[in-house]
């Protein structure tokens, strides 16, 4: 299937592009959520896509969304994407890349959480001993396990702008102590429940993000993406060594190649090699294999 870089949906009113979603109107109480293959690393949008990218990336979140659904409510709904699109040409361009989901009021917070020591908890390890704000033991390495997995959440920023982390004090002044610690404990309990199953298929979850919104009665739901290669790191467990970066069968490939090249991390980003989105597409691919085929 050709790779989607913007897609187009003639009959739908188009709401919103992220930096991978497209955003259309279907009523008062739903959206259709298209993933496409583009990719962002670093808060800036590539200039092109990754083959097959956004199938990936919509069946592992209904995986997902499924092995958690009795921890917490999610924003997927029981409609299909076949009931908004008839056209037959446009489902078959869309292949596995479109949800509809319940219309919702997202929380302006980040939920970040991270078993393991790495990227910028690494480095705020090394300067100051301490994730966040949160303390941990002296003497930790790069890539290893934390005592606990932590809770370390982050501003949704604007369009390009950079995700800024902040204490949980500021999570509790902007959406009260009760829904905080919800969001906390919820976090935390899926990141367990996930990482626990990952791992049985030869996985490490070294840090996720999770998003959360509010219906008109005020009910928390899960939604946008859960678990997936672009919102979590994935490591392959036999490979994993305290002391270095792993191996990952996430976005980080991409980060280190264009760390790699000496990018400024503004726009524009840089074009590519054939190679790397080859195996990109590669590595998202055997994450899901790895994570939902039966029979492992």
């Amino acid at each position: 299937m050709p790779a989607l870089y913007h897609s187009n949906l003639p009959g739908l009113k188009l709401i919103g592009r992220g930096k991978v979603r497209d955003l259309y109107w279907i009523d008062d109480e739903h959206l259709l959520f298209v993933t496409t293959d583009r990719l962002s690393a670093f808060d800036v949008v590539l200039p092109q896509p990754i083959p097959g990218k956004g199938e990936v990336l919509t069946r592992l979140s209904r995986f997902w969304f499924g092995q958690t659904q009795d921890l917490v409510l999610n924003h997927l709904s029981e409609i299909p994407v076949s009931a908004v699109i008839q056209d037959p040409n446009l489902l078959a361009e869309l292949g596995d890349r479109a949800l509809v989901v319940r219309r919702l009021k997202p929380l302006p917070v980040e939920a970040i959480v991270r078993g393991y020591l790495i990227g910028s908890g690494w480095q705020d390890y090394q300067a100051t001993g301490a994730v966040c704000g949160i303390a941990l033991p002296a003497g930790l390495q790069l890539a290893e396990r934390l005592p606990e997995p932590i809770f370390t959440p982050s501003t949704k920023a604007a369009a390009g702008t950079h995700d800024a982390n902040i204490p949980f004090d500021e999570v509790i002044r902007l959406l009260g102590s009760k829904l905080a610690q919800e969001i906390r404990d919820l976090s935390l309990a899926i990141y367990k429940r996930c990482a626990e199953y990952a791992l049985r298929r030869g996985i490490l979850i070294a840090d996720t993000k999770f998003e959360f919104g509010l219906d008109r009665a005020g009910r928390l739901y899960l939604i946008d993406e859960i678990l997936t290669p672009d919102s979590s790191r994935f490591w392959p467990a036999d490979q994993h060594r305290i002391g270095i970066s792993p191996p990952s069968f996430d976005k980080q490939f991409v980060r280190d190649h264009l760390e790699s090249i000496g990018w400024d991390k503004r726009p524009p980003a840089p074009q590519l090699p054939a190679e790397i989105i080859a195996r990109t597409a590669a590595k998202y691919r055997e994450a899901e294999q790895r994570l939902t085929s039966a029979g492992l």
